[in-house]
């Protein structure tokens, strides 16, 4: 059998099917790859929500380009390239190649912590994954307009943006209600590379099967510390760790689509895989299946840009400092201040007080 004909018949298999050896993939990677390709979302509460998700995201991203720390990412890698049909970066110049463009989109997203919010055993923000899905359906449709093939000759509309959107919001949800990442080292961006690499392998035509592959491929790729958000290393990482986790997902996506094969036991390899390697031996628990219940219950950063388990605290900082201006007071007046708060809240922003080093430390 010649090579392109191997490629051809393991392009053909489904993700129930069995490779090297008579292995199946992980039940997890299965459902996640079968509820991409299968489930259709037809929730008009999750479509309207998904509408105003993505209108506060592109905000989020557009507010960012106020701060130089930010613009300073941004761009191509060499100065001056230009991609024919390629990614734009919304409130820029740049026109990027897809990978590139997720880590601008994304960074921009993430950049002010102000974008929605997931409160589970995982804390996250899912819709970090519009630096993926945006830069990729984007550049598909230029390039089929252009009179490309990309995903079988697609023009993706904002309709289909917004089903990718409420897709990768309920795998990184779902995977967050009951799994907790924090408490391993691990960061939640680690979720946004598995989502955004299953839904943006959909995007691009590619089967089931490729998607089962892709989810692997986002498994075992060097996953990201947690340490860069917490006393006394946060730090400005924080603010681009997802567009870094697009950036990889949408090139993993590639490598798929030119026949990288999957690793079907990815999550449950005794010894090297992820669950005996990161999850300390434990598998994932899973508290209801995939539909759209997480775009449907999604949190709105309202108030503040900053970390969601402080939005209450500067809410009353700010309360108590009318009432002091009033009475001819400031804070020098204060004796004592007790803060009764969430045990997650004292894991991801307690500073120990210290002084806060950077505007990374000052809003997380």
């Amino acid at each position: 059998m010649s090579a392109l004909q191997a490629h051809d018949d393991y392009a053909l298999h489904q993700p129930t099917a069995s490779v090297g050896g008579g292995r199946a993939f992980d039940p997890e990677v299965r459902d996640m790859a079968s509820y991409v390709h299968n489930y259709k979302i037809d929730s008009d509460v999750a479509f309207e929500t998904s509408r105003y998700v993505f209108l506060d995201t592109i905000g989020c991203g557009l507010a960012a380009l106020q701060f130089k720390h930010c613009t300073a990412q941004l761009g191509p890698i060499v100065a001056g390239t230009i991609v024919p049909n390629g990614t734009r970066v919304p409130g820029t110049p740049y026109v990027l190649d897809p990978i590139n463009g997720a880590f601008n989109i994304g960074a921009m997203i993430r950049w002010l912590d102000y974008n929605d919010c997931w409160l589970a055993a995982e804390w996250g923000h899912p819709s970090d994954n519009l630096g993926g899905i945006l830069a990729v359906a984007d550049w598909i449709s230029r390039t089929n307009r252009a009179g490309g093939q990309v995903g079988n000759g697609t023009i993706l509309t904002i309709k289909d943006v917004l089903e990718a959107m409420i897709k990768a919001h309920e795998i990184q949800g779902c995977l967050a209600l009951e799994n907790s990442f924090n408490k391993v080292g691990l960061d939640h961006v680690l979720l946004v590379k598995v989502a955004t690499a299953a839904v943006v392998s959909k995007m691009m035509g590619m089967s089931e099967r490729q998607t089962a592959d892709a989810i692997t491929q986002a498994f075992v790729d060097g996953q990201s510390l947690r340490t860069y958000r917490h006393a006394p290393n946060a730090m400005s990482r924080k603010s681009w760790a997802a567009g870094d986790a697009c950036q990889k997902a949408v090139n993993l996506v590639f490598k798929v689509q030119r026949g990288e094969h999957g690793l079907p036991t990815v999550l449950s390899a005794p010894t090297w895989g992820f669950y005996d390697v990161l999850f300390k031996g434990r598998k994932f628990a899973f508290q209801r299946p995939y539909g759209s219940y997480v775009m449907e219950n999604i949190l709105f950063k309202v108030s503040y840009p900053a970390e969601f388990h402080s939005q209450t605290a500067i809410e009353a900082a700010r309360r108590i400092y009318s009432e002091l201006a009033k009475r001819g007071k400031t804070a020098e007046d204060i004796q004592e201040i007790t803060c009764r708060t969430h045990e997650a809240c004292i894991r991801i922003i307690d500073k120990q007080h210290k002084p806060l080093d950077n505007f990374a430390d000052r809003d997380h």
